[in-house]
Formats: structure tokens, sequence, C-alpha cells
């Protein structure tokens, strides 16, 4: 829009991320590392198949609700999505979009670490997530399914595509949810 690449957008606001004090001396948590809480609403509706009609849809094919040590608590996503991965018997090469609730950037490159992603994936939150749009506390899973339907089906995806939503909870727990296109 205004001519920048990504790089140079990157560098321009280097110089003003770097005047963001950390939370604690010679921590990496800063309000650019941090989401901000904000308000938000979604609705998902889950329901029996002949209700959908001919109606495009996501159909839950896994879920998994882990615990881990809660001396890392914002990892617990990763053993969920790799746990409901299982449950489906699937792989993360088969899945086409990933939506993970970030509560702090240190924390979703530990998932992604642990899910051996790439951070700069596109398939993973690739209209923002919460770093770029915010965290609306209670509200986060549900955002992240709408956000995952808006990326599949709006987007046109093919039945068959799968998809993950996924979140870290604080105190050493994650969730994960594998979806299906269904048209």
């Amino acid at each position: 829009m205004h001519g920048l690449t990504d790089d140079d957008s990157i560098g321009a606001a280097l110089p003003l991320l770097s005047r963001l004090p950390p939370l604690r001396p010679g921590g990496t948590v800063t309000a650019a590392t941090a989401t901000r809480v904000s308000d938000g609403a979604a609705i998902t509706l889950v329901s029996p198949a002949e209700l959908r009609g001919d109606r495009p849809g996501l159909a839950v094919r896994a879920s998994s609700i882990v615990g881990c040590d809660p001396a890392y608590p914002g990892v617990g996503a990763a053993f969920a999505v790799r746990d409901a991965l299982d449950k489906y018997g699937s792989s993360m090469a088969k899945i086409a979009a990933i939506e993970i609730v970030e509560a702090f950037s240190a924390q979703f490159l530990a998932v992604c670490d642990i899910l051996e992603l790439s951070d700069a994936d596109p398939r993973i939150c690739a209209d923002g997530g919460a770093l770029a749009l915010g965290h609306p506390w209670g509200a986060s899973a549900a955002v992240s399914v709408v956000r995952l339907f808006s990326r599949l089906i709006r987007n046109g995806a093919p039945a068959g595509s799968l998809g993950i939503a996924a979140a870290s909870i604080g105190g050493g727990m994650g969730v994960a949810a594998i979806f299906e296109v269904v048209r």
C-alpha cells in the first residue's frame, strides 16, 4: 500500500519497539510481545449433519485436552495438537490451516518449535492471531474456530481440507480440535 516491504516495515518498527521496557528487568515480555486484552465475541454451533443441510461447514474430527508441566504454561497447545493428530491418524503435513491462540510471542515460537513448524508457515494464523488482533478472554477459542471457518469455508477450500484450532491455557493445559471442511 505504501510501497514498503515486510522487511522495511519491521526495520522501521524496531527502533520504536526497543523503547518498550520489559515487564521484568532483563525479560523479553513487553507490550510488543504480549497480546492486549480486547473485546470480542464469537459463536459456534455444533449440530448433527442432517441439520446442516446443503450449507458448507466444519466437522469436528478429533479433539484433545491435555495437561503439561505448569512451569511451561504456554506450550500446552502443542501437546494437544499432537494428541488430536494421533487420535485422527493424521499429520501436520495434511493440515491446510492452523489457528493458535497465542498470548505471547515467545509462547507462539515455543509451540511452533515443539510442532516442528516454521514460525513463518503461511498456514498459521494467516489473517492475524491474538498478537495482532487482541485476546478476547473467554471468547478466544470460539474466535479461533470462527477464523478457521472463514479461512477454509469462505476462501473455498475443497471438501476434506483439514484445519486445527488450538490454545494453551495458563496453569499448564492445552486444547486442540481438528476440523474437516464439509460441503
